[in-house]
């Protein structure tokens, strides 16, 4: 399967067999630092907010193997806060680099970047549209620490604005999960995302009820309600807190259950949790790293 020189824009770029593909690659790529297949590789990290791990995780994989990041974190340091394009930004930067790893709070920012850029472009978050690599590190956990991808799962938070449940949710769907969707008023999956969904067949249920829900999922991934994302304030002082995992509210859930968190976290998992079988969250960290290496060896072509 030839990937060299694709964007990773969207999941829904993605087949279900090239999602396979890459999960596959993931799986017999080592992960020590002698693996220097890119070397005299140069990814340009753009991060126009915020990030810890999918950032530093991008910028450990290049020099894993053998390749060299360079970039921002800040976009006040870039010469956008003198007024250059974002077009502009990309043409300059492809000079320097062999691909481009970027995220932009403006949805539809990384499709616009790939539609100028020479060198393939990895959207790494924009707006709250889209975080394919993320999807991509949540079904190789799902698929390592459950065996499989048609599970029972059940995305808590915000739904509304979360690019990561939007991204996954396809993804999950073509893999014939059921997917439980618990969230607080005014924060419900788009419209859109659902009626795609639907009209996909995919097997989709509904609730405001976190507790109810548990005992019947073998995999709970949860966000955090983004303050970020809300235009009014007002509104987000209304939902804040809305679901907090804690031990007791995990007694009656089944043996096998795991809990991911796309990260970082405020108060919907209780620290307590950390300590339990359940807690994979850090260990979905940690997949990042074979995922995201996986998918800089084939679109660069080694």
């Amino acid at each position: 399967m030839d990937f060299e020189g694709r964007d990773i824009i969207s999941i829904r770029d993605l087949t279900k067999e090239d999602i396979k593909f890459i999960l596959s690659t993931a799986d017999q790529i080592p992960i020590d630092a002698s693996n220097a297949i890119l070397k005299d590789k140069i990814l340009a990290s753009l991060f126009y907010e915020p990030s810890t791990r999918t950032r530093l995780s991008f910028e450990a994989t290049i020099q894993r193997l053998g390749g060299k990041a360079i970039g921002f974190s800040d976009m006040g340091v870039s010469s956008q806060s003198k007024g250059e394009s974002l077009i502009d930004t990309i043409k300059t930067v492809e000079q320097y680099c062999d691909v481009i790893v970027i995220r932009h709070p403006r949805d539809g920012a990384a499709r616009l970047c790939a539609d100028v850029s020479k060198v393939p472009v990895i959207n790494a978050g924009d707006g709250s549209n889209q975080h394919p690599t993320q999807t991509l590190l949540d079904l190789y956990t799902i698929k390592k620490e459950l065996g499989r991808l048609d599970v029972d799962v059940a995305l808590v938070g915000d739904l509304k604005y979360g690019r990561t449940v939007h991204s996954l949710t396809y993804a999950l769907g073509m893999f014939n999960a059921k997917i439980t969707l618990v969230s607080p008023k005014g924060l419900e999956m788009p419209k859109e995302v659902m009626s795609d969904l639907k009209k996909e067949g995919v097997q989709l249920v509904e609730t405001t009820n976190l507790a109810d829900t548990i005992p019947k999922v073998d995999a709970l991934y949860v966000t955090r309600i983004q303050k970020e994302r809300f235009p009014d304030q007002e509104e987000y002082e209304k939902v804040k807190g809305a679901y907090r995992i804690t031990p007791n509210l995990l007694q009656n859930s089944r043996e096998n259950l795991i809990i991911l968190h796309p990260l970082p976290r405020v108060d919907e998992i209780s620290p307590e949790v950390d300590d339990t079988k359940y807690a994979k969250y850090f260990e979905q960290v940690h997949y990042g790293i074979p995922v995201r290496m996986a998918i800089l060896k084939l679109v660069l072509g080694k």
